[in-house]
């Protein structure tokens, strides 16, 4: 069975988690307008992530779908369905990471501090440690800001138990958002693969997230 571009860049991952330099920086030249490897990666804004670098891509090579959290938001899955069946990409790399900030917050919390309560100010700013300062005013969007499932805690708190399972949560959800949409098919001769990861900002290794499995209660 031949190797999947997937498996691929986790050796390039465990190269870089290593020290090794993977992505090089000159300009390559003319290229074409499919990515190369025919992948697309969903992942995290945040800076610590150099998604090129930790994955061994080249630029040319991939899609890099970036947001808050790597949240498969339906603007995720419009990108997606564009990449795939436009731009011919086939395997999918979702990739959140510790220590992430869509751990510290719910929806209705920082809505509710943006719109100006104060015992919500007080909370947002003790989790982020700084001050929070509230608009005062509502407004209809974004609709959603995708914070993670469960209990919130201190933004960039290390890595355990509790908020690894919230993140393996979250990249199932994403994972049964891609795998089930009609307009991304999952079997068949024009299939996509799609497999998820957590990647370790105090390490640089991604982990494999299991799917199917359990993505966490309403609340």
């Amino acid at each position: 069975m031949a190797v999947s571009m997937t498996d691929q860049c986790l050796a390039n991952n465990k190269r870089y988690a290593e020290g090794q330099a993977n992505h090089k920086p000159a300009y390559p030249g003319k290229q074409p307008i499919q990515p190369a490897k025919r992948v697309a990666v969903v992942a995290c804004m945040d800076a610590r992530l150099d998604v090129e670098d930790l994955l061994g891509l080249q630029t040319g090579e991939a899609h890099i779908i970036r947001n808050a959290g790597g949240v498969v938001t339906d603007d995720a899955i419009r990108c997606l369905i564009i990449s795939h069946h436009l731009l011919n990409t086939n395997e999918i790399i979702l990739i959140h990471h510790t220590r992430c900030g869509m751990l510290a917050f719910t929806d209705d919390l920082l809505k509710a501090g943006l719109e100006g309560d104060p015992a919500s100010e007080k909370v947002l700013g003790q989790a982020t440690g700084r001050t929070f300062v509230s608009c005062g005013k509502c407004a209809a969007t974004p609709a959603q800001f995708h914070a993670f499932r469960g209990e919130i805690e201190p933004l960039d708190a290390p890595r355990d138990e509790k908020n690894m399972q919230r993140l393996q949560w979250d990249v199932r959800r994403g994972l049964s958002a891609i795998l089930n949409h009609p307009w991304l098919p999952s079997s068949g001769t024009d299939a996509v693969s799609a497999r998820g990861f957590i990647y370790d900002v105090d390490t640089g290794q991604l982990d494999e997230v299991s799917y199917p499995g359990p993505m966490g209660p309403a609340a």
